[in-house]
């Protein structure tokens, strides 16, 4: 973090400076600039990429680096007004509109502002990262045998075989296969949208649930249909009238820890899901993105939904990247039957392969000691995380609550506790807008999500995803509890 901040600040000093120097003129040394701005080899070498990815200077290998020759005119500005009617006009009447809203997926991808503390993400804070491990992990990788060789299309088997195991158990229904290695969790949820349901079909999805799930679906022309979910996860008295009245083949859910409400549905559930779906003769997108995050103190995870399938219903969508850093973006898709063929196409069209080094850093990663030990830390300090917010929220902000399972009142008055996952998912007193309150809660210092984007249909009231990953500490989450208190104040929201 800092050699990174280092390195934009000699840029800044060494773009001041080129006004100094005509158009190929050389520039100090790079042992100059070292003693000159007292920085590291690594700060000089970052500031001076990053001039010439300006377009500012040029670098010669062995000569140096020279200021480059002014730029051309900038080009006149081209009339793209036409494209509102090319991009609106829709060639029947019957055909759902593919505009896609990727607000709730921005929210969790825009860096936060310095700053501003982030309760809006959707990844593992820096100091959480396994970096060294994967930077090990990343150099041997690279050094294997055939590692910058064309890798199979449907991955590297070992990674295939290592997935198959993490998601159906030692000798379960899965092999490897039956998986195909992804370019991430998204990805293998595009992949799985577009193979099983036609531009124009419906698909039932949770509600609320993932933005991701619906910004997919919208783009490929899909209609997502919405299921009420309550503590115990998805309604599946709700769930088979939905199959029946939208007529839909696919469903899409996260048993576990669900996103954003954190709910792990319930064993008799999960059965009467597999019941439903079978019944209906359509499949589940099993989303287990939250498998890996489960917390410290929670209870022994159920098995997946695809380690009970004997019908081959289940299509498995899993991530390494939630546990280890958004830049690891490996993922699988599991599936049995000739739905398998089908989503092997839809990859190949649209991506090819994964990167094959990429696959063997994952493999040297997951297959090393720093791996389980890196799970049992983010388990551990993903709860220490979780009780600081729910403790803050207790005692700054009362008011807000949110469902909650029978039995279960960890924080009386306070919203759910999950056993896993990064967030937390609050329901907004009567009368609340949302989109106020996160507007005024960035300009205390916090960002946080609003509820809106997580809804197919109209929202039953307002709400807010507040996630305790991205921060740097129990000590940040506190301060943010007490910004979103300021924001209320500001409002004239009660929050006791």
């Amino acid at each position: 973090m800092q050699e990174r901040s280092s390195g934009a600040e000699l840029a800044a000093s060494l773009r001041r400076e080129l006004e100094r120097y005509s158009p190929g003129e050389k520039l100090p040394s790079s042992r100059a600039l070292v003693e000159q701005h007292r920085v590291s080899p690594v700060t000089v070498s970052r500031a001076l990429a990053q001039l010439a990815a300006e377009g500012l200077v040029v670098t010669r290998p062995g000569a140096g680096a020279f200021r480059a020759a002014p730029r051309a005119e900038a080009p006149r500005p081209v009339d793209t007004s036409w494209q509102e009617i090319a991009l609106s006009a829709e060639p029947a009447g019957d055909q759902v509109p593919r505009s896609v809203d990727a607000t709730g997926v921005l929210a969790t991808l825009a860096p936060a502002a310095p700053g501003v503390i982030e309760f809006d993400g959707g990844y593992l804070h820096t100091d959480l990262q396994p970096e060294r491990a994967l930077a090990a992990a990343l150099a041997r990788a690279g050094r294997r045998p055939g590692a910058w060789s064309r890798p199979p299309v449907g991955g590297v088997p070992e990674l295939r075989a290592w997935f198959a195991r993490e998601i159906a158990g030692a000798g379960g229904p899965l092999g490897a296969n039956d998986v195909l290695i992804t370019g991430g969790g998204q990805s293998a949820l595009t992949a799985a949208l577009r193979a099983l349901a036609a531009p124009g079909a419906p698909v039932l999805v949770e509600s609320p649930t993932y933005p991701g799930v619906l910004a997919v679906a919208r783009a490929s022309g899909l209609r997502p249909v919405p299921v009420p979910i309550d503590a115990d996860g998805v309604r599946t008295d709700l769930l088979a009238e939905a199959f029946r009245a939208s007529g839909a083949r696919l469903f899409v859910c996260q048993p576990l820890f669900q996103n954003p409400t954190g709910a792990v549905l319930a064993a008799e559930r999960r059965r009467e899901v597999l019941r439903v779906v079978r019944a209906a003769g359509a499949f589940v997108i099993e989303d287990d993105f939250a498998r890996l995050l489960g917390h410290a103190d929670g209870p022994a995870l159920p098995p997946t939904l695809m380690a009970e399938d004997r019908d081959g219903s289940v299509v498995h969508v899993r991530s390494l990247t939630k546990a280890s850093s958004p830049n690891l973006r490996v993922g699988a898709l599991a599936a049995r039957g000739p739905v398998l063929d089908r989503l092997r196409a839809i990859q190949v069209v649209d991506s090819f392969f994964v990167s094959r080094p990429l696959q063997e850093a994952a493999l040297e990663l997951v297959g090393s000691p720093a791996w389980p030990r890196h799970l049992r830390l983010i388990a551990g300090e993903l709860a220490a995380r979780r009780d600081a917010l729910t403790a803050a929220l207790h005692r700054q902000l009362p008011a807000f609550t949110a469902h909650r399972p029978p039995g279960h009142d960890p924080v009386p008055g306070g919203p759910y506790v999950p056993p896993g996952g990064f967030h937390l998912w609050l329901r907004l007193p009567e009368g609340v807008d949302e989109a106020a309150l996160t507007g005024a809660a960035l300009r205390a210092g916090v960002a946080v999500a609003a509820g809106r984007p997580y809804f197919a249909a109209e929202p039953p009231g307002g709400c807010l995803r507040l996630s305790f990953a991205g921060a740097s500490g129990t000590g940040e989450i506190a301060e943010g509890v007490r910004r979103l208190r300021t924001a209320c104040t500001e409002l004239g929201v009660a929050v006791d």
